[in-house]
């Protein structure tokens, strides 16, 4: 019986994060977010049955479950099965399967993780069914499935690092979504990026959305935070496509200060120890991944301080999350 596996990568934003939910960008004209593409990865693995029966593994939910039908599956109001319910109702297979998936992310980790897996399962079903989707087509789709669950409008910056390698501009614009890569010393990024986790789950969906009902209650003060996110963006983006780095720490700063003013949620009692631990160990800048709120923290230092600086961050009971930029796409792979 066939296989298909897929691994995609999550991602850490540099700019523009929040921008990248519609229609939030429509407010301030037009937006572009800035991530890049990095290798923990989501997993999906769809083997095909002779018979119509499905097995569900879940392993980062520790969820095991076997199913005898594809409608008793559908009719499972299990939690743990949001996510791939949805997608599963979507793609409606006409054959029996096992599906078993994982994340390299920590839950709530601010990376994209749910995202980076949704991408998983579109590619992966999309294979085993014989069908073809276009890479913007398959972030919609993703988007809308992902809505579903949170009953929420989600952003979508975080599907395109599924199908993308290094650092990208994203831009939204009337209509249309485009991307562009972005000619950046990948090397240095590697030599000078940390992830480190704040051990608290962040909820990326509840902190938008309250940017969103904020600016639609008209609410200027946040509608001018979000102009600023727009601006420190545009000058991150000028200085890349000039293969500059070295703002960067000021750009995370800038970053930083702006998305505190869209909401309090962003930043968390431990997100700010972590910040403090970080400087003083000698790093040149803290960024919120995500919505922030916890999850992860990207952390900026020149080569010879980041080891210091990781240390500084495991001493005081933060987690180290080893990762590289990717370098090359990944792809579904094909097993018989």
């Amino acid at each position: 019986m066939k296989q298909f596996v897929r691994q995609s990568p999550t991602r850490i934003d540099f700019a523009g994060g929040t921008l990248d939910c519609w229609p939030l960008y429509l407010m301030v004209g037009q937006a572009m977010t800035i991530n890049l593409s990095i290798d923990i990865l989501t997993s999906a693995q769809l083997k095909i049955k002779s018979d119509p029966s499905i097995a569900i593994s879940l392993k980062d939910l520790d969820y095991h479950k076997d199913f005898s039908s594809l409608s008793e599956l559908l009719d499972c109001k299990d939690e743990a099965l949001d996510l791939i319910r949805a997608h599963i109702n979507y793609w409606k297979p006409k054959f029996g399967f096992e599906l078993s998936t994982s994340s390299q992310s920590p839950v709530g980790g601010g990376l994209g993780g749910s995202s980076s897996l949704s991408m998983s399962l579109i590619d992966v079903f999309l294979k085993a069914s014989e069908k073809e989707l276009k890479d913007l087509d398959k972030v919609i789709l993703a988007r809308d499935i992902e809505a579903q669950v949170l009953k929420k409008p989600t952003g979508t910056q975080d599907y395109f690092p599924s199908f993308l390698s290094g650092i990208n501009a994203i831009h939204y614009e009337p209509g249309s979504m485009r991307v562009e890569p972005l000619p950046v010393d990948l090397d240095l990024v590697d030599k000078s990026l940390s992830l480190i986790y704040t051990g608290k789950p962040h909820h990326s969906g509840i902190n938008n959305w309250s940017v969103i009902r904020e600016v639609f209650d008209g609410n200027k003060d946040i509608l001018s935070a979000l102009v600023e996110v727009k601006q420190v963006t545009e000058d991150l983006y000028a200085q890349l496509k000039a293969g500059d780095l070295s703002h960067i720490p000021e750009i995370f700063k800038r970053e930083l200060a702006a998305r505190e003013r869209l909401s309090s949620k962003f930043s968390s009692p431990e997100i700010k120890r972590l910040t403090d631990v970080s400087l003083r160990a000698g790093a040149d800048a803290v960024k919120i991944c995500g919505a922030g709120g916890g999850g992860c923290v990207a952390i900026w230092s020149t080569p010879d301080k980041k080891g210091a600086v990781e240390e500084a961050c495991q001493k005081e009971g933060f987690q180290t999350l080893s990762m590289s930029p990717v370098l090359k796409p990944f792809k579904v792979e094909v097993q018989v």
